[in-house]
Parts: structure tokens; C-alpha cells; sequence
């Protein structure tokens, strides 16, 4: 066991350590000072990474040569977790992840913050200001790296890729979801109906539907949901968002790309074709879900009852059968129902509308399944 010294600009630290050196410009470290922090070895694979510039190497020495590169400007070191630092004010911010000091403080929350400019980012949402905007379709966003995420969803790009099935992902928190329906654990059941999940959160929203606890409640209205994005999505109705209308029938959109989905209705634009049977959509999703139907394919299954289906939104409808999850309600005798379809057919009751007409006798009925069942007393009625 050998004496190991930690040496920069600032201060002399000394510590017994491995005998393993490294040397970095003037400075002499132990390598367990930073550089095992930034290496990573892939599981199956021999690759090691440096975590500051992303690159990777077949040789553990070889990423120890490439960090010289990173250290050697590096002069401030923190005495509890031996970070390298280049400047004293990155020192200083680091540190109070240590001493847990948070000097910056709201004054519309009270709320504080470590960094400054944590501070304002964290006060646009008080003032509502999003001065990072999106040149593809105008959305406008409080922080950069939001809009960072955001602009994937034009350009497609996935960096985050699974290495069991190969699927990729624009955020990394989702390809960490998804890396857990390859587990066999799922630790978090269901007492009330046994269903299990990977993720706590997950779990948390599930319990929801049983106990119709609803935490996420507008300041406007009132109205209550389980989810903080659902809540989020409900009050652009109050905030007047919507800012992009189509000037052939004045519908507005609170995205522009969805105002440009929405025009293809008038131009009759549907530049998405499957090769299969040459049906043609205005949109490329409505094309992908079109496709497995050629394909036959069911990737979602029930959990349950093991019924497979073609879309996740229909697996999604099904899977209330077993929890008895109703949760479109009427807002006038606040019966609930499974399904949006029922909940508009149960509203005519109401209404009074009844706009399936009879084509023979002009009778009228608020469900088509009524007017069918009529027409079939008509000898010559049937359609």
C-alpha cells in the first residue's frame, strides 16, 4: 500500500491509496481520484467510455491516455468526491451538492436552487415565459433541453437504443421504462385486481383508477385528473393556446404541425401510401397503423386474459373490462362509462338528438344500431 497525493494549484491533499498512478500535465493524481468515474464498461462487450466526450475505447488504457487530455486543464478538486474541475466557480456550484446549500431563492415559491440559472428557468413557470421556440412548428418551450427533446419529434432522432430488441428511444427516462418489460421482476403488484408493473410510478397512477383519487386539480375550474399531463393539456383551454387556425373552416390548433394535419382535410392531401393495397393517408402514423392489418400482426397483449391486439389503444379500451375503469362521465347525471363511444351515445338522452333517420318513413333514433333494427320491419327498407 503506497502514500498517493491528490496535488493541484489550490491545496495539497494526502491520502493511502493503491500504488496506481497517474499522471496529468503537472499534476500527479491516483487514479481512483476521477478517472474510474468516468469509465464504463458495457456488459458483453469490451468497450470503456469516457463520459466527458462520449468516446469509446477497445482498452482500458487507451481511455486512460484519451482523459489525460480532460484533466490536464483541470486545476480545482473537490475534497469529498475528487471531481476535477477547470474553474473555482464550477468548484463552488458542485460543492453544495455536498453541503446541500441552495443560496437562490424564489420569491413568488420560496423554493431554492443551487445554481442561478436554475432559479430562472424554475421562475418562467410563475411568469409564463418560453423564449425557446420550435422554427418547424412554433411550440414554445420554458428550457432549452425541453426544446432539444421536442425538435426529435420532427427530425425522428431516437439516440437512446435498447440492446435486447434493438428499439430506440427519444428520451433516455423511456428507454429506462422500457429496458424493464425485458425483466422478468416486477415487483410492484396490485392488491386490488394483481396486476404487476416494473416501475413505482407506474403503479401509482394504476392504484389511481381503483381509488379515483385525482391529485392534479385546475386553479380555473376546478376539474381534477390523475395525471400532472393531463392537467397540464386541460389548461391550455383556459390559457387560450391555441394560436394556429385553419383558415378554411377557423378550427385552432395549439401546435402548427397538427394545423398542418389538419389541412390535408381540405386539400385532400394524402401523400402516405401502403404498398400493400395502395390505400393512401394524410398522415404516416395512420399509415403504420394501416400496415398491420397486412401483416396480421398483435403485439399487445393482455396481461389478464392473454388476448392479443393489433393497436395499444384498443388493448388499452379492453383492459378496463378487467378494472372496471370508467372514465368518461357525464356532466349531467354523472353516470360514467368505459368507452367515449358510449359516454356520446348516453349524452343524447339529454340532448334529445336523435340524428339517425330512417330513409323510408323518416323516423329517428339516437343510436344507429336502433335505426337498423327498425329499418328491418320495412320489406323494402333494408340498406
Amino acid at each position: 500500500m503506497g502514500l498517493t497525493l491528490c496535488k493541484h494549484n489550490e491545496y495539497e491533499q494526502v491520502s493511502v491509496k493503491s500504488d496506481v498512478m497517474v499522471k496529468v500535465g503537472k499534476a500527479t493524481f491516483d487514479k481512483s481520484c476521477n478517472l474510474t468515474e468516468n469509465q464504463e464498461t458495457y456488459s458483453g462487450s469490451k468497450f470503456y467510455k469516457c463520459l466527458e466526450s462520449k468516446e469509446t475505447f477497445t482498452s482500458k488504457l487507451d481511455l486512460t491516455v484519451h482523459q489525460r487530455t480532460h484533466n490536464q486543464n483541470k486545476a480545482y478538486v473537490c475534497i469529498q468526491c475528487e471531481k476535477l474541475f477547470s474553474t473555482k466557480s464550477s468548484l463552488t456550484i458542485h460543492q453544495r451538492i455536498h453541503t446541500g446549500e441552495k443560496p437562490y431563492g424564489c420569491s413568488e415559491c420560496d423554493k431554492t436552487f443551487r445554481q442561478k440559472s436554475a432559479l430562472i428557468v424554475h421562475e418562467r413557470t410563475h411568469t409564463g415565459e418560453k423564449p425557446f421556440e420550435c422554427h418547424e412548428c412554433g411550440k414554445a418551450f420554458q428550457h432549452k433541453w425541453y426544446l432539444k427533446m421536442h425538435q426529435r419529434t420532427h427530425t425522428g432522432e431516437k439516440p437512446y437504443q435498447c440492446k435486447e430488441c434493438g428499439r430506440a428511444f427519444l428520451k433516455k427516462s423511456y428507454l429506462k421504462v422500457h429496458q424493464g418489460t425485458h425483466k422478468s421482476d416486477k415487483p410492484y403488484e396490485c392488491e386490488e385486481c394483481g396486476k404487476t408493473f416494473h416501475n413505482r410510478s407506474y403503479f401509482n397512477l394504476h392504484h389511481r383508477t381503483h381509488t379515483g383519487d385525482k391529485p392534479y386539480a385546475c386553479n380555473e375550474c376546478g376539474k381534477a385528473f390523475y395525471q400532472k399531463s393531463d392537467l397540464r393539456r386541460h389548461q391550455r383551454i383556459h390559457n387560450g393556446e391555441r394560436l394556429h387556425e385553419c383558415k378554411e373552416c377557423g378550427k385552432a390548433f395549439q401546435n402548427k404541425s397538427y394545423l398542418k394535419t389538419h389541412q390535408k382535410v381540405h386539400t385532400g392531401e394524402k401523400p402516405y401510401e401502403c404498398r400493400e393495397c395502395g390505400k393512401a393517408f394524410q398522415n404516416k402514423s395512420y399509415l403504420n397503423k394501416h400496415q398491420i392489418i397486412h401483416t396480421g400482426e398483435k403485439p399487445y397483449e393482455c396481461s389478464k386474459c392473454g388476448k392479443t391486439f393489433q393497436w395499444k389503444l384498443v388493448l388499452s379500451k379492453h383492459y378496463r373490462i378487467h378494472t372496471g375503469e370508467k372514465p368518461y362521465e357525464c356532466i349531467q347525471c354523472g353516470k360514467t362509462f368505459g368507452y367515449r363511444s358510449s359516454l356520446i351515445v348516453h349524452e343524447l338522452i339529454h340532448s334529445g338528438e336523435k340524428p339517425y333517420e330512417c330513409n323510408i318513413c323518416r323516423k329517428t333514433f339516437s343510436q344507429k344500431s336502433n335505426l337498423m333494427r327498425h329499418q328491418g320491419t320495412h320489406r323494402h327498407g333494408v340498406v
